[in-house]
């Protein structure tokens, strides 16, 4: 139990988040292995970050900030985004899925 005190205290100082950590009865007994293997995996994010220590798993993001200019911003408002969907003056007027309903 002390090693997997120890463990668990130098994950959260090389930057591991509290949420991203297990108790140490989740893994002596093994009733949240789950836990135990996203602490492992995040740990394994944030050692792409140490000089000489490999990393396993995704690589963190790193910030690219963007600045737009204000002649950009507007430029984009008149753009209607895909997500929002698109039906070019498409209407649902005769279409049959199976067969019609009876009444």
């Amino acid at each position: 139990m002390g090693n997997i005190e120890g463990f668990l205290n130098t994950v959260k100082k090389l930057g591991v988040s509290d949420q991203e950590t297990f108790q140490t009865t989740e893994l002596v007994e093994g009733t949240n292995l789950y836990a135990v293997t996203c602490c492992l995996y995040a740990l394994g994010r944030k050692c792409h970050n140490i000089d000489g220590v490999p990393g396993f798993g995704p690589k963190e993001a790193e910030v690219q900030k963007r600045e737009f200019t204000e002649e950009q911003l507007k430029a984009g408002q008149g753009i209607i985004g895909l997500q929002m969907g698109s039906n070019k003056g498409a209407t649902q007027s005769g279409q049959n899925f199976g067969l019609s309903r009876h009444m």
